[in-house]
């Protein structure tokens, strides 16, 4: 069940600045400071919004004439029709961690839930155009260290993130989904059952008006949101120019720690994580790395932590051995039965299961942690 919860107090007037012509989150932050309140901000002339380091006349004009023009009331219609609640910084249920960072999101939309729990969160980034060794990597540690009680926190993109979701809600943990678009568009549309997945055991956010496509400027100011709500960011498989560097870049200005999975010296998808690694960023191979990685906290965390994590690794490796039958949900079984030792690929077990390629997609790598089946080279699909 998608839990929903009532807006925070004032979000209207919060709606109104935040969506103002000029008014990103460093200058709400900055208005709200001189200003002292939401009201006085909403109310104050551009003369006396120009007093503000960093807002001159012509910004303060933009700001004064286009406050009002937003249709809040358009939008929170549709956030209700939606399922989606709005809070703002001064709301108790926002994130603490995430309030911490230089220019926090003024507002956050939320399909699903937030918990005292994603205080201990770890962000699970990389490449859209990953190997298979590059998934396995991400969901296996996502996997390992959600079974330990953290949250796992990536973008929802193809690749990296989606494996690193599926590995978290393969261990029935929490996850979180930062949207590069309005929470009215789902990206990529292939995620359609993997994002009502999340929102049902954890969170889908985003700071975005509720209809904002997923255009590529959006994509950068949201992986500062991901770093904000981690206490460290694993990045896996990048190339020279990806979106996981700049999170990494992100999470070290916040002073969270960065880690990065190793991989082969030859593929282009290892030198953005090898070049972090060369500046000083924790090699990661295992949940006891990540303690190592993350200080006082992982001191306090790394008996509870390793052992769940040592319990999960022994579950998935009984299972491969034969040693005992792991219990499957009713979706898996179905699938598992689809399989044989000749190759399917997502959309023929999708047309021989008659379930959607999400709902696949995320069983799939859950038989997979179980040790039941197998990914070739393609994304094809065997028993083992």
């Amino acid at each position: 069940m998608i839990e929903f919860q009532p807006n925070s107090k004032n979000i209207e007037k919060w709606l109104k600045l935040i969506r103002a012509n000029g008014v990103g989150p460093a200058t709400f932050t900055r208005l709200m400071k001189h200003f002292g309140s939401i009201d006085t901000a909403l109310g104050a002339a551009a003369a006396e919004m120009t007093r503000i380091d960093g807002i001159g006349p012509k910004i303060a004009e933009q700001i004064a004439s286009s406050r009002d023009k937003f249709d809040v009331k358009a939008e929170l219609n549709l956030a209700e029709k939606l399922g989606v609640w709005i809070i703002h910084t001064e709301d108790d249920r926002y994130p603490t961690v995430l309030r911490k960072i230089y220019d926090p999101p003024p507002v956050l939309y939320i399909k699903g839930s937030l918990s005292m729990n994603d205080n201990l969160c770890i962000a699970i980034v990389g490449s859209r155009r990953c190997s298979l060794y590059g998934q396995e990597q991400s969901s296996r540690l996502a996997h390992l260290l959600s079974s330990a009680g953290f949250t796992i926190c990536s973008g929802m993109a193809r690749g990296i993130d989606t494996a690193a979701h599926h590995g978290a809600l393969s261990a029935k943990g929490r996850t979180i989904a930062v949207q590069g678009c309005g929470l009215a568009n789902i990206f990529p549309p292939e995620n359609k059952s993997l994002f009502k997945l999340i929102a049902e055991s954890g969170a889908c956010i985003s700071e975005l008006p509720l209809n904002y496509e997923p255009l590529a400027e959006n994509f950068p100011p949201r992986n500062r949101i991901i770093a904000g709500l981690s206490l460290a960011a694993i990045v896996i498989e990048a190339g020279p120019r990806s979106g996981a560097l700049i999170t990494a870049s992100a999470a070290l200005e916040n002073n969270r720690e960065v880690m990065a999975v190793p991989g082969k010296v030859d593929s282009p998808l290892s030198k953005g994580a090898h070049r972090l690694i060369k500046q000083g960023a924790k090699l990661v191979e295992s949940v006891e790395d990540v303690m190592e990685a993350l200080g006082y906290i992982g001191e306090q965390l790394h008996k509870h932590a390793c052992s769940s994590a040592a319990k999960a690794s022994q579950r998935i490796e009984a299972a491969r051995h034969g040693q005992f039958q792991l219990k499957l949900t009713e979706k898996e079984t179905k699938i598992y039965g689809c399989l044989t030792k000749e190759p399917l690929y997502i959309d023929q077990i999708a047309a021989g299961t008659n379930l959607a390629a999400g709902t696949v997609n995320a069983a799939l790598i859950s038989l997979q942690l179980k040790g039941l089946i197998k990914q070739l080279p393609g994304s094809s699909f065997v028993r083992k």
